[in-house]
C-alpha cells in the first residue's frame, strides 16, 4: 500500500452504534408500510433472519410470537426483517399457521433492496452478500439504540434473553442503577461507583450491601 491509497474503513461508515440514535427506515411490512417513527413511545426489538422457509428462523420466529403478548407488557413492539420477498412473509407466515399453529402477531420487513440490512448492519463479511446474519438491535422509546446481539447463521437466538434484556434495561433506567450477570426482577441491583475518593471513603456507610467500596448493591 502506498502514501496515495491509505487504507479504508469503509466497511464500518454509518453503522449504528449504541446510545445513538438507531438508522431510520420506511419499509413494506406483512401489516403495511413501518417507519421507525411508528415505534415512537414504546420499546422495539428488531430482528434479522437469513430466509424464510428456514428450520432454525422458523423456530425464532415461532418462539417470538409465544412471547409477544409478554413484550407488550414491557411495551415492546416485535418487527422481524429479511431479504425475502413480501409475498415469501406472506406465504411463510401463513405456512407456520398451518404447520406449527403458531400465529405470527407482528409485521415482517421485505428487505429486497438490503437498504435496511444494510443500515443497520445486518450483512456481514463472509456470511453471506444476499442473507441477513441472525441480528438483534432492541430501540427505546425515544428512538436509541440500547443493544445489538448477532448470532451465526447456524445457531437460533434465545428469545428469553432478550426478554430479559429488556427488562434489565427498562430497571436501568428507572432506577438509575446496573444490573448484574443474568439479573432477574425482583433480585439486587448494582449501586454506581464513588466517581471520587470522597465518595468511596462515604460509601461504607451509605446503608447499601457493599461488598468493596466500588461493589454496591441494593434492593428496588
Amino acid at each position: 500500500m502506498t502514501a496515495e491509497t491509505p487504507a479504508s474503513n469503509d466497511s464500518n461508515v454509518g453503522l449504528p452504534r449504541l446510545n445513538e440514535p438507531a438508522p431510520d427506515f420506511c419499509a413494506l411490512t406483512t401489516h403495511g408500510t413501518k417507519s421507525l417513527s411508528d415505534y415512537r413511545g414504546k420499546w422495539l426489538i428488531l430482528f434479522s433472519h437469513p430466509a424464510d422457509f428456514t428450520p432454525v428462523c422458523t423456530t425464532e420466529f415461532t418462539a417470538f410470537a409465544r412471547r409477544a403478548e409478554d413484550f407488550a407488557r414491557l411495551d415492546t413492539e416485535l418487527l422481524g426483517l429479511s431479504i425475502d420477498s413480501h409475498y415469501a412473509h406472506i406465504a411463510w407466515v401463513r405456512s407456520i399457521k398451518e404447520t406449527f399453529d403458531v400465529t405470527i402477531p407482528f409485521p415482517i420487513i421485505a428487505d429486497l433492496d438490503m437498504k435496511v440490512a444494510q443500515a443497520f448492519g445486518m450483512i456481514q463479511p463472509g456470511a453471506s452478500d444476499t442473507q441477513a446474519v441472525r441480528a438483534t438491535f432492541i430501540i427505546d422509546p425515544e428512538g436509541i439504540l440500547r443493544a445489538m446481539v448477532y448470532y451465526p447463521m447456524t445457531n437460533g437466538r434465545s428469545v428469553d434473553e432478550f426478554f430479559r434484556l429488556v427488562q434489565a434495561l427498562q430497571t436501568s433506567d428507572a432506577h438509575k442503577v446496573a444490573t448484574p450477570e443474568n439479573w432477574r426482577p425482583g433480585e439486587d441491583v448494582i449501586v454506581p461507583t464513588p466517581q471520587t475518593t470522597d465518595a468511596a471513603d462515604a460509601r461504607m456507610n451509605e446503608g447499601y450491601q457493599t461488598k468493596d467500596w466500588y461493589f454496591s448493591t441494593r434492593a428496588i
